[in-house]
């Protein structure tokens, strides 16, 4: 499949499908109009005001008959609602609700999620409650209620299951799916795991953004509810995190020393390895933006006392018109001008109060002249946009020279299909070659220890990564970044397949004479061995 996003597809719209069918049995019915529940926000909340009931009587295992959920309406309605309806009108009301709007009338209710895996539309039944019989004191036959399985789900999706409950939830899927080696879908819990943490850091961000504007906007409520939402991720996330991340390291290195040393692996191990190298490096990103979390929760608190400390000083200071205080004033004695400056010398010359602050003799005071450096250093002038732009393009320069050398290395490895660094150094005939191979020293170790790390490079794999996941740009040298960028530019690489890297344990030392390092100055460089391979894809 293509797009593996779109997996389960007509799961999802079953969840949809519950709120969907709920409001096209509840819309441009009359019968809320007799009962003054004129607007949409009333009948909804009326609605699953009813489902609740209906649900905590299911838990219970009792009885829920037409006669207790008037009974219950009748109690809402006289404590909240206050709508002008007798006992009578409220069991009618919730006979509509639970008969017409819930059940349909006795109609089946379905709704139709596209199956891109079939191609097809698949037709799901939605059931928000069912009915059975039971026998009150006097063995009169009831009918009562209860909730089904789509109820439940319905009801449970609201409020249930709390935003840090789902981080936790996710955490222990993924557990589970590890233990049992399901890498695939463990890959997949990872990245929604991942995605979380990534929601939570915006969410901080945004907090701080809101504050920065106006604290008086951000309430407390929601500065209490974000910072249980920070502890409750950062408590004992990234110990779990490592302990995984070890686990999965461990499984890898079992894999590839099987493969190198005992027998080629079976196309069903080498998909597991693929998944717990995505499982790996999911976990780097995550215990990543934990520490993203920890830090910006932080920030976010020494940002929000700073903020209301500022806010309750501005009460303190004492404020006077200028019109009436001292235009007027001036107006009806002009002679007070030759007097005015002593209105406005103190505004220039007055000394600032001072006084002894106690919590200053327990801080480690620095020195006063160092302070003022750091003043006079930051008034002055500075044309940041004009820097900006030439750091801009510095980057932009260094990442064309990584590329030019790993085209120029990708050249002569895809017209042998297999190259090592002893065959390479011997095939440089000139100096223009050499320095476009090893533009300086840095570049081109780095680019070799990224190949040599990474060991089997699948493009595919990458490009179904790019894909599926957004990710964001980087202006540094990333290896897979740059591979999946040349293959699509070069037609020569467009068949590239795999790309193995791996030291070869021959002893020879790889010489490179008269390279130039970044300070320009000219060396000879000696390394290891290395064997570059390269598999196309089968046509």
């Amino acid at each position: 499949m293509q797009y593996d996003f779109l997996k389960h597809f007509p799961r999802r719209m079953k969840n949809v499908g519950l709120y969907v069918v709920l409001a096209q049995n509840s819309l441009q019915k009359n019968t809320w109009k007799k009962y003054d529940f004129q607007k949409m926000d009333e009948q909804f909340n009326l609605i699953f005001t009813v489902l609740l009931y209906i649900m905590e009587q299911s838990l219970k295992e009792e009885p829920c008959t037409m006669d207790d959920i008037g009974a219950y309406l009748d109690a809402v309605n006289t404590q909240y609602f206050r709508k002008k309806m007798s006992y009578e009108d409220c069991r009618a009301l919730g006979d509509f609700i639970v008969n017409v709007i819930l059940s349909n009338e006795g109609k089946v209710m379905n709704f139709d999620g596209f199956c891109f895996e079939q191609n097809v539309y698949q037709t799901m039944t939605i059931s928000y409650v069912a009915n059975w019989v039971v026998y009150s004191n006097q063995d009169v036959k009831r009918t009562s209620y209860r909730l089904t399985d789509d109820g439940y789900s319905l009801l449970l999706s609201t409020l249930e299951i709390e935003n840090n409950m789902k981080l936790t939830i996710h955490e222990m899927i993924f557990q589970m799916h590890l233990k049992k080696q399901s890498y695939d879908k463990a890959a997949d819990d990872i990245k929604h795991v991942f995605h979380l943490l990534r929601i939570q850091l915006q969410k901080i961000q945004e907090a701080m953004g809101k504050i920065r504007r106006n604290a008086l906007n951000y309430s407390v409520k929601d500065y209490q509810e974000i910072l249980d939402e920070n502890l409750e991720t950062i408590s004992e996330t990234k110990e779990k995190f490592q302990n995984y991340r070890e686990l999965v390291k461990n499984r890898v290195g079992e894999l590839e020393e099987a493969n190198i040393n005992v027998r080629k692996l079976t196309p069903k191990e080498e998909e597991k390895l693929i998944h717990l190298r995505v499982i790996d490096q999911y976990l780097n990103r995550a215990i990543d933006e934990h520490q993203k979390i920890l830090n910006s929760h932080f920030d976010l608190k020494a940002l929000y006392t700073k903020e209301l400390e500022a806010l309750s000083q501005m009460s303190l200071i004492r404020r006077f018109p200028l019109r009436t205080s001292l235009y007027d004033k001036i107006l009806e004695q002009p002679d007070a001008l030759e007097r005015l400056e002593y209105f406005l010398r103190p505004l220039f010359y007055q000394e600032p109060e001072k006084s002894y602050n106690l919590n200053k003799t327990f801080q480690l005071q620095k020195p006063l002249r160092k302070a003022q450096e750091i003043e006079n250093e930051e008034r002055l002038d500075f044309d940041a946009e004009g820097w900006e732009q030439e750091q801009e393009r510095l980057r932009r320069d260094k990442l064309k020279r990584y590329e030019n050398s790993l085209v120029c290395l990708l050249k002569q490895v895809v017209q042998q299909g297999e190259l090592s660094l002893k065959e390479l150094s011997e095939q440089i005939t000139d100096e223009s070659m050499l320095l476009e191979l090893i533009p300086d020293v840095e570049i081109f170790k780095e680019i070799m220890v990224e190949l040599i790390r990474n060991r089997e490079i699948n493009i595919q794999a990458l490009k179904k990564e790019q894909r599926e996941y957004i990710q964001e740009q980087s202006q540094e040298f990333q290896l897979n970044v740059m591979l999946l960028n040349l293959v699509e530019e070069y037609p020569q690489f467009h068949d590239v397949a795999v790309i193995r890297t791996y030291r070869v344990e021959d002893g020879e030392v790889v010489t490179f004479p008269e390279v130039l390092d970044e300070r320009g100055n000219r060396k000879t460089i000696r390394c290891s061995n290395v064997q570059i391979q390269v598999r196309k894809e089968e046509l």
